[in-house]
C-alpha cells in the first residue's frame, strides 16, 4: 500500500513539474523566442570577423534569451483580459487560471532587467540597448497599439526584426547597413507572415477588440494583396546582403528561388482568399526563413 501511495505522489509531482514547465514555455512563447535567437545567432555570425568567438555567440544568445523571454511574459501579463476572450489564446497560462498574474509581472520584469544587464557585461552596451529598445517597443507601443490602430502589425514589426542587429552589435559593437540589411529582411518576412495569422483568426482578434487590416476585410482581398506587396518588396531587399559583401553572389540565386516560392504561395491567397491558402502561406513564412538564414550563414564572406 505505502509503495502504491509514493507511486501515485511521484506521478503527481512529476505531472505537476511538467505543467509548470509546460505554462513556462508558453508564457515566454518558446517557439518565438527561439525564433530571436536564431536571427541574433546569424546576426553575430555574419557580423563577426574569423575566426568566430563562440564563447561571445553563447554570451548574446544567452542574454538576448532572457530579454526576448523578459517581454514575452510581460506581454502576457498586459493582454491577459484579451487573451481570455480569444479561442486561440484563452488557455495560456494567466487567462486559464495557471498562474496569477503578479507572478507573470514578476517574472517578466526580472528575466527583461537580467537579460539587459547580461548583454551590457558579457556583450556590449550597443547590444544592450538595442535589446531594451525591443522590449519598449513591443511592451508599450505595439501592444497597446493592437487596440487602437491598424498600424500595430508594422510596429510589432520593428522589435520582431533587432534581433539580428543585437548580434550584429555584440560582434562588431556598432550597426552598420550589413545589419541595417538584415534588419528589413525580418521586417518585411513578418509582414505577410501575419497578415496570414491576422486572417485566418480575423474573428478571434475582432472578439477581444483588437483592430488589425483583417478585421473588416471578410473576402481577404486586402490582406492578400498587401502579402503579395510585400513579398514582392522581401525578394528585392534580402539581396542587400549580397551587394554590401555581407556574404558571397552564391547566395543570390538561392534567395531568388525562395522569394520567388514565397511570392507564389502569396498569389495563390490572392487567387483563392480561403483559410487552406492563407494557411500556406503561414506555413510558407515559416520554411522561407530558416532557408534564407542557412544560405546566409552558408554563403559568408
Amino acid at each position: 500500500m505505502k509503495t502504491a501511495a509514493l507511486e501515485a505522489q511521484n506521478t503527481n509531482l512529476a505531472s505537476t513539474r511538467g505543467r509548470i514547465a509546460s505554462d513556462f514555455a508558453e508564457l515566454v512563447k518558446a517557439r518565438l523566442t527561439l525564433l530571436v535567437l536564431l536571427t541574433t545567432a546569424v546576426g553575430f555570425y555574419l557580423g563577426a570577423e574569423p575566426p568566430i568567438d563562440y564563447i561571445a555567440l553563447f554570451h548574446v544568445v544567452f542574454g538576448t534569451a532572457a530579454a526576448a523571454a523578459g517581454a514575452a511574459a510581460l506581454n502576457q501579463w498586459w493582454e491577459r483580459r484579451l487573451d481570455a476572450l480569444m479561442h486561440r489564446t484563452r488557455t495560456r497560462p494567466i487567462p486559464a487560471g495557471r498562474m496569477r498574474p503578479l507572478e507573470a509581472f514578476v517574472l517578466g520584469t526580472v528575466l527583461s532587467i537580467f537579460g539587459i544587464g547580461y548583454l551590457a557585461i558579457a556583450c556590449n552596451l550597443l547590444s544592450a540597448v538595442l535589446a531594451a529598445i525591443t522590449i519598449v517597443i513591443y511592451i508599450f507601443a505595439y501592444t497597446p497599439l493592437k487596440r487602437t490602430s491598424t498600424a500595430n502589425t508594422a510596429v510589432g514589426a520593428i522589435p520582431g526584426a533587432i534581433p539580428p542587429m543585437v548580434g550584429w552589435a555584440a560582434a562588431r559593437g556598432t550597426v552598420d547597413a550589413g545589419a541595417w540589411s538584415l534588419f528589413a529582411i525580418l521586417f518585411l518576412w513578418q509582414l505577410p507572415h501575419f497578415f496570414a495569422i491576422a486572417w485566418m483568426y480575423r474573428d478571434d482578434y475582432s472578439r477581444a477588440g483588437f483592430r488589425m487590416i483583417s478585421s473588416d476585410d471578410r473576402s481577404g482581398e486586402r490582406s492578400a494583396s498587401q502579402s503579395v506587396f510585400f513579398c514582392i518588396l522581401l525578394l528585392i531587399i534580402a539581396g542587400l546582403p549580397a551587394s554590401l559583401g555581407v556574404v558571397t553572389m552564391f547566395y543570390v540565386p538561392v534567395e531568388l528561388a525562395l522569394g520567388g516560392l514565397f511570392i507564389a504561395v502569396a498569389m495563390r491567397f490572392l487567387r483563392l482568399r480561403t483559410p487552406a491558402s492563407a494557411r500556406l502561406l503561414f506555413i510558407g513564412s515559416i520554411v522561407y526563413l530558416p532557408l534564407l538564414l542557412g544560405a546566409l550563414v552558408l554563403t559568408k564572406s
